[in-house]
């Protein structure tokens, strides 16, 4: 037994030790939440962390699960401190950090690369909207799906299927002669960057796409990725305004070059650099999505009700055009993202509390507004029949009410003490893969079936 694994074993045995002493759960239930352990901390070191630094992120994770966990993690978060800050004086782990380096810088400048390389054969960003409209959710993304596969080390199998459904992506989107004024165009550049970034998390789960576990992790991998990215952008956009103020000091133009490199370029190498922060700081970071959940709940609450009070009292009823269309999706898809953090933090065992109750009243107001969106668009549709646009955005919210209307039953079992949040969150996990299956219904079967309108 290396060294490393003798000091995990010790690690382990001293938490047994602390769960037994407290007598909070039987023996067996213990011998069962060290299973946990011992697989979320094999899973955290082969993502390149240190067995010391798997095993504290793996307890704080399980204090979600059990109260003495969670004080566990307290009492001994200055190691994980240590390790955070600190210089690891082990090699074997060293090496894989820079590693974990190396495959980030490369991976960065392959999507620098695919972002550029179009440009060769005259598809410049200026002059192939289009076409860059078509291939952006391609060219992004395939260097972030190459980054996890690499990372995991996935079988061949896996990567096989990772190249299958990327060509499958780029035949969608390619394939079909539309007009530049074609709603199909509209659809697939917003389809086919969900579609993949579901094919991402297969990567990412190593191709277990299957586990419910797996899949949450990803979801909870996805909401830290867009922090990490809100946060590159901001600093992009300091930097684009002090590039164009300096330039222009000295009496240069540098809009080309902003527009044609820094940009571009900063947001394929972004993708990556975003990815591999949170692989490399999640003991940090996990925290983040949770506690933005609980600021903006509320906030979120409030507003809905707002909503629906305007629309009772004026009986305006909603615009069902496309960007309203999608403003609607996106406000019915952030309440289900603020409830999957939610209970991605919450501690299965808890009582209902305030915040529950606020949660139920957040999804039912949502599954009003969708409800009320589906009313329009049905009324739409039967006036001036159907659309591609029309018809995506019908079942985009059939599929969201769906969502919301059993997530809204359960919940509303949970805050009466009827049923456990494991059905909540197994339910979501769950049904990530129809939105993944409606993504490549858009981009592969309505062009055809709408006569590429």
């Amino acid at each position: 037994m290396t060294e490393n694994e003798t000091e995990l074993e010790t690690q382990i045995a001293e938490w047994r030790s602390y769960m037994l002493r407290r007598r909070a759960v039987a023996s067996a239930d213990v011998d069962e939440l060290e299973d946990h352990l011992r697989e979320r901390v094999a899973d955290l070191t082969e993502t390149g962390l240190h067995p010391d630094e798997a095993f504290l992120i793996a307890v704080k994770r399980m204090g979600r699960m059990d109260e003495l966990s969670r004080e566990f993690a307290r009492e001994h978060s200055d190691r994980l401190w240590k390790q955070l800050v600190l210089t690891d004086e082990d090699a074997p782990a060293e090496a894989e950090r820079r590693r974990g380096l190396l495959v980030m810088v490369v991976c960065a400048a392959l999507g620098v690369l695919a972002v550029k390389l179009p440009a060769l054969f005259g598809f410049g960003f200026d002059e192939s909207a289009e076409f860059y409209g078509r291939n952006i959710g391609l060219l992004i993304l395939a260097p972030l799906t190459v980054y996890f596969a690499w990372r995991r080390k996935v079988g061949r199998g896996t990567a096989i299927a990772l190249l299958g459904l990327f060509a499958l992506g780029a035949v969608g989107a390619n394939a079909y002669r539309l007009d530049d004024d074609s709603q199909s165009i509209v659809l697939s550049a917003i389809h086919l960057p969900l579609a993949l970034w579901l094919v991402v998390g297969v990567a990412y789960a190593e191709g277990d796409w299957r586990s419910s576990r797996r899949r949450m992790d990803f979801i909870r991998f996805s909401g830290e990725w867009f922090i990490y990215m809100v946060l590159i952008a901001l600093g992009g956009g300091v930097l684009t305004g002090i590039t164009i103020g300096t330039f222009s000091a000295i009496g240069i133009d540098a809009e080309t070059f902003i527009s044609e490199w820094l940009i571009p370029c900063g947001v394929a190498a972004a993708v990556i650099v975003a990815a591999w922060l949170v692989e490399a700081k999640q003991s940090v970071i996990e925290n983040m999505a949770p506690v933005l959940t609980r600021v903006f709940t509320p906030l979120f609450a409030v507003t809905l009700v707002a909503v629906l009070v305007a629309i009772a009292v004026t009986t305006n009823a909603i615009d069902v055009e496309r960007d309203m269309l999608i403003l609607f999706d996106l406000l019915l898809v952030v309440v289900l993202a603020l409830v999957l953090y939610s209970i991605s933090a919450r501690d299965p065992g808890a009582p209902p509390r305030i915040f529950d109750w606020m949660q139920l009243a957040l999804v039912v107001s949502a599954l009003l507004i969708d409800v009320l969106v589906l009313i329009a668009i049905l009324g739409r549709i039967t006036e001036f029949g159907f659309t591609p646009n029309k018809t995506a955005a019908l079942g985009e919210n059939l599929i969201l009410f769906v969502n919301l209307a059993w997530t809204a039953w359960l919940y509303w079992g949970i805050v009466k003490g009827r049923k456990r949040f494991a059905l909540l969150e197994r339910w979501q996990t769950d049904y990530v893969p129809v939105y993944a299956a409606w993504a490549w219904i858009v981009v592969l079967v309505f062009p055809p079936v709408f006569a590429f309108a």
